[in-house]
């Protein structure tokens, strides 16, 4: 489901929505025990329902919804996160039950509810997880061309996606053929591709047709169009399933006559007005952690605390960011720009850490404060940097259409990156950003942004 530009799963959607309402079931039910009930509890009561977003809050912030995660975890695989998530929640209700006089929440009604909470949601989660794998709820799908575009799609895990292959479907110009017999289908005089839909009760039909000058049945397409199935380009698929604009699917027209990509004034204002706030924030937050950082820094070795590096920016201009630095001082003694990789042994002990915490990345406000970077946005790569990439990977400067930032999808999305390879799939992602970007999933970002912080997913 599109909502405000941005592709969410319906099953994440539907997940939250189950979830949203078995938190209040439960919250509620504590109030109503003996030991806590308290007067006139309302069902509409402003403190119940406050708890219950608190819970969807918590469990955001936990990375629960995380389609990733869920595809990967089953009851038992979440437990790891609910059980924290809820200890959270018992702690915030405890909280306000201690300083607030004739609170709804005691600390023991807290208590209660983080156990009750903790068998709902583990009940419904597991019901959740077998109903949402039979097949009977997955969308079924048609895909129209067998060649490698095609069958790029198999490089989905379909098991843990709401929809379901049913067949490729040959045209005349076309000599691949699917591994899978069975599931090959033809279009010839006597089948029609609305036959096939009916004959094996498609609700969608994905185009992934490499060369359609000739070989696109474009009057059984817009029949079926019109006779209520959907039509979808693979790259407007991949993009809604996968949150990312994959380059081995993609056509220059899709980009140019595509949506998306909207730069208006009134975006950029309030994106702007986003990061003084946000920037503003940040620095008022982190403060003591910033100046322990840099005291620790300069403890451990010789050289300045922060770090100033050219990288390229919006219009491919180029600017200093500021970096807390983590590399010996003598890390590029020989001028010689070079990936970050694994266990690199030009890091310090203090380096590190703020790597994995992302603490390094803190003194960046700066630039979001004089207006070279945003606070959500692509990484600036460095020059040298930028120029390889841009002559290996195709559509690498679009990525300079917009101000870069602090943090992004593609750092939320994908490992740190310390290849051409990387950059490669980072830009999918940049490019999806891009394309999508608003106010929305700039909040989204930093949600998840924090959960990378908590759980230190791809630092170096």
């Amino acid at each position: 489901m599109r909502i405000f530009s941005h592709y969410i799963p319906r099953r994440v959607l539907a997940l939250a929505a189950a979830e949203l309402l078995m938190a209040y079931l439960c919250l509620y039910l504590v109030l109503t025990l003996p030991p806590f009930e308290p007067e006139g509890l309302s069902l509409l009561d402003p403190v119940l329902i406050g708890a219950t977003a608190v819970v969807l809050l918590v469990l955001m912030l936990a990375g629960l919804y995380e389609s990733d995660y869920l595809s990967t975890h089953g009851v038992r695989g979440s437990l790891p996160r609910l059980v924290p998530a809820l200890l959270v929640v018992a702690g915030v209700l405890a909280l306000y039950g201690l300083t607030t006089p004739s609170a709804l929440f005691s600390p023991a009604a807290a208590a209660g509810a983080a156990l009750v909470l903790l068998g709902g949601l583990a009940a419904e989660r597991s019901l959740w997880g077998n109903v949402s794998s039979v097949d009977a709820f997955k969308r079924r799908i048609l895909v129209l061309g067998t060649g490698s575009r095609a069958r790029a799609i198999e490089s989905i895990d379909a098991a843990a996606l709401p929809y379901r292959i049913l067949g490729y479907i040959a045209t005349d110009g076309e000599k691949d053929r699917p591994e899978d017999p069975e599931r090959h289908l033809t279009l010839d005089g006597e089948t029609s591709l609305i036959d096939l839909i009916r004959q094996h009760r498609a609700q969608e039909v994905v185009v992934a047709i490499r060369d359609r000058r000739s070989n696109l049945p474009m009057k059984q397409l817009l029949e079926c169009k019109l006779r209520g199935v959907a039509i979808t380009d693979i790259s407007t698929f991949f993009e809604r399933e996968q949150q990312r604009v994959r380059l081995d699917s993609l056509n220059a027209s899709w980009l140019v006559f595509g949506e998306g990509f909207r730069q208006g004034r009134t975006r950029n204002a309030v994106k702007r007005t986003f990061d003084i706030m946000a920037s503003s924030l940040l620095l008022l937050v982190t403060l003591p952690v910033m100046l322990v950082t840099a005291a620790a820094i300069k403890l451990e070795s010789r050289g300045p605390v922060f770090f100033w590096q050219t990288r390229v920016g919006l219009g491919n201009q180029p600017f200093e960011v500021c970096k807390f630095r983590s590399m010996r001082e003598d890390a590029e003694v020989d001028g010689v720009a070079r990936w970050a990789v694994q266990d690199d042994d030009r890091v310090t002990r203090v380096g590190r850490l703020i790597r994995k915490l992302r603490i390094d990345e803190l003194p960046q406000v700066i630039n979001v404060f004089e207006g070279s970077m945003s606070f959500v946005g692509p990484r600036p790569e460095r020059p040298v940097f930028v120029q390889e990439l841009t002559e290996l990977i195709p559509y690498f400067p679009t990525r300079h259409t917009i101000r870069p930032g602090i943090t992004g999808w593609a750092q939320v999305r994908y490992p740190y990156g310390a290849s051409v390879e990387d950059a490669r799939q980072k830009l999918q992602y940049d490019l999806y950003y891009v394309k999508n970007h608003t106010l929305f999933l700039d909040i989204l970002i930093l949600f998840e942004t924090v959960q990378v912080v908590l759980f230190g997913r791809g630092a170096r």
